[in-house]
């Protein structure tokens, strides 16, 4: 998963609030587990239904609509005589063949109502990380859309496995927004909004997010109450984050709202975007990527990674921690513990003890030209405060790096 990705972005005007949704011209529409399914009753077709009507009204007034649905692993549990979701991977996997068929088969009935014509995308992490299958989704999407279908997307739980899974359908969606260009993303549950504490208790609605700042005494919960879902609150916060970050707004609120939504009325919680749109190779390494260890960076090598966002060389580490092979992910942080950022390591765990401290010059003496090399290059390294520095590879690939 570390093949580079650039596609080039048209220009386009973000949608700065809410009401602007009114007049989007692509969204990208989530909902959850929750709000379809129940372990005891399988599929509502009361649910299923009405998010349908809202959706084709919307449709039919000429905006493109892609549905990210959860639902597949729940509407799979009762034919299997499963009593709730089970924790090994293979029942899940299981679970989702079978029930993404139900889950299709009740949307392609309820859109064909209204002449709708839907189609089914199932996605893994390698369909938007490898170039190629980044362009093939990407073609197949714009194709879709441009015969007025309403493509219907879902991870492909029944072969993905844990080391190459989305983790949710929120950041699954987040990064279809990003795939297919789309003007804003709608996060559908069973919540609807986001609360400063619990809505039981009588806390208030957060009508909009700017940044990390307005979340930093937040509460958030984990699961809805259905039962049935993976993520709760937490993964949608994430998911409107990622999109944020990308120069996509995102809105937060519950599946009853989804027509007041589209409608741009003031409902859920509204995400504005800040920083450009990143490719979807750094967003899943800001986010998505599995870390396996973390470098532990001295002052000066902090610096240079977060402030002026240089390649990271040996001479800057002073710790490794975890066990990792070349390619693989890496936290990047200061000596207070604090991670700056995430980047793919050109050496594994078992050799960058002996590197440490040491100049590239030195390595390369003693062990060879190929230890010349970054442990991590710039254009491999994301930060974590993206609008505190410039993102991978801007204005920096020619620069000195680090350790030097």
């Amino acid at each position: 998963m570390s093949e580079h990705i650039e596609f080039a972005t048209p220009a386009r005007r973000a949608l700065t609030s809410r009401s602007g949704l009114a007049r989007a011209r692509r969204v990208v529409v989530k909902v959850g587990s929750s709000s379809l399914t129940s372990v005891a009753g399988g599929i509502s077709d009361s649910a299923l239904k009405s998010l349908a009507d809202v959706l084709s009204a919307r449709h039919a007034q000429g905006t493109e609509i892609i549905l990210v649905s959860s639902g597949a692993i729940s509407a799979g549990l009762a034919p299997l005589g499963l009593t709730k979701r089970p924790a090994q991977l293979s029942s899940q996997q299981a679970a989702a063949s079978v029930g993404q068929g139900l889950l299709m088969a009740r949307y392609t009935s309820a859109f064909s109502a209204h002449g709708v014509t839907v189609s089914q995308v199932l996605l893994t992490i390698e369909d938007l990380m490898r170039r190629t299958h980044h362009a093939n989704a990407h073609r197949a999407m714009e194709r879709l859309l441009n015969f007025g279908v309403l493509p219907i997307v879902n991870e492909n739980d029944a072969v993905a496995s844990h080391e190459i899974r989305f983790g949710d359908n929120d950041r699954l969606a987040a990064l279809v927004a990003h795939l297919v260009k789309a003007d804003a993303l709608i996060l559908l549950s069973d919540v609807d909004a986001l609360y400063d504490g619990p809505p039981s208790e009588g806390a208030r609605r957060i009508p909009e997010v700017t940044g990390p700042k307005d979340l930093a005494d937040v509460r958030i919960g984990k699961v809805g109450k259905a039962g049935v879902g993976t993520g709760g609150m937490a993964t949608k916060v994430e998911a409107a984050t990622i999109a944020a970050e990308s120069g996509i707004p995102a809105l937060v609120t519950s599946t009853a709202n989804a027509a007041a939504a589209l409608a741009g009325e003031d409902v859920g919680t509204w995400f504005t975007t800040r920083g450009r749109r990143r490719s979807i190779r750094l967003l899943w390494l800001a986010h998505l990527a599995r870390i396996q260890g973390t470098l532990v960076l001295d002052d000066g090598a902090a610096r240079a990674v977060g402030d002026r966002h240089r390649s990271l060389l040996p001479a800057g580490i002073t710790a490794v921690k975890g066990q990792f092979e070349p390619g693989d992910a890496v936290a990047l942080a200061d000596t207070a513990g604090r991670v700056i950022a995430h980047g793919l390591t050109n050496y594994g765990s078992d050799e960058l003890p002996s590197m440490l401290g040491r100049s590239t010059r030195e390595l390369s003496r003693e062990l060879g030209r190929g230890y010349e090399r970054a442990v991590v290059h710039v254009n491999d390294l994301v930060l974590l405060h993206p609008n505190e520095a410039p993102e991978a590879g801007r204005d920096a690939g020619t620069g000195p790096t680090l350790g030097a």
